[in-house]
């Protein structure tokens, strides 16, 4: 008899706690739903280019990973003593004035940043400084899920390139076994020309790189330096992987045939550097703890 009035009971309680939480937050879902009217079509849009464009798959994961950060901190959020802040109010309505600049000069880099804006203000308006603070790193990591401006993509783009060319070029040199004669970003090889186009520059690498690099330093390091030197690490990393990736291609290319060059071999080779680049940066985390411990002891 007990065990069924409490059944019959239950859904109340629920209906109970949900309404009394309805109560509370009614402001803070209206605002969500508001939000999620305004950018529908900018989540979309960012969605659909982390589909097809390859540069920016791991934009997926960002959203994720910040979620997961942001629910470990569950316990202690609500401890935290802040104030709403009007201030928050001001940076959700200054990012809803860069979403009308971008939708009207069809910026889409501005449209997706002021998403970012707008949820930083949000969270500064309900909560406050002390909470924003606590959740600097995970609202931050969202930046990498929005894919760079052109321009700037651009002109990151033909340096790499450039590095990545002579580099490869100095490795086959090196080895001695094929002959190779470089222009620019072309590398020639007797049965073959190959060139380092923008897909073969590394920055896809790069930025998949970059984005591991804090994730990894954060969860896995508390030592700010460590933390620095692992995202700068990054940089030459993919710029050494990118680089022995390309003398792969033109020893696979010299030796195997053509066909090497494209298709699934060369996606699957852009697989293994990748996780040659990921050992490596395991590699010098290994080696920067060592060092710690042995210049920094711990005090017992």
């Amino acid at each position: 008899m007990d065990s069924s009035i409490q059944a019959l009971g239950w859904p109340s309680i629920r209906v109970q706690q949900a309404s009394r939480w309805i109560a509370e937050h009614w402001r803070l879902a209206l605002l969500c739903l508001v939000v999620l009217a305004l950018y529908g079509p900018v989540v979309t849009g960012l969605m659909r280019q982390w589909s097809y464009d390859p540069n920016y798959s791991h934009g997926w994961l960002v959203p994720i990973f910040s979620g997961y950060l942001i629910w470990r901190q569950k316990e202690n959020l609500p401890r935290l003593s802040g104030r709403p802040s009007w201030f928050g109010l001001f940076v959700v309505l200054s990012s809803l004035g860069l979403l009308s600049i971008g939708q009207l000069g069809a910026e889409l880099f501005l449209t997706r940043i002021s998403l970012w804006g707008t949820i930083l203000g949000i969270v500064f308006f309900f909560w406050g400084w002390p909470t924003l603070r606590a959740l600097a790193f995970p609202l931050s990591f969202l930046l990498l899920m929005i894919p760079l401006p052109t321009l700037v993509f651009n002109q990151l783009v033909f340096p790499l390139q450039l590095l990545a060319s002579p580099f490869a070029t100095a490795c086959l040199e090196g080895i001695n076994v094929v002959p190779v004669l470089r222009e620019g970003n072309l590398l020639i090889l007797p049965n073959y020309t190959l060139q380092v186009v923008e897909a073969c520059s590394g920055i896809r690498s790069l930025i998949s790189l970059m984005a591991l690099g804090l994730g990894f330093g954060y969860l896995a390091e508390r030592s700010s330096w460590i933390r620095v030197a692992l995202l700068v690490a990054m940089v030459p990393v993919a710029i050494v992987s990118n680089g022995v990736r390309v003398m792969a291609t033109a020893l696979l290319v010299h030796y195997g045939g053509v066909t090497l060059a494209e298709g699934f071999y060369h996606s699957f080779s852009g697989w293994v550097i990748f996780l040659v680049a990921v050992t490596m940066l395991l590699a010098l985390h290994a080696a920067l703890t060592t060092l710690r411990r042995r210049f920094q002891p711990e005090s017992t």
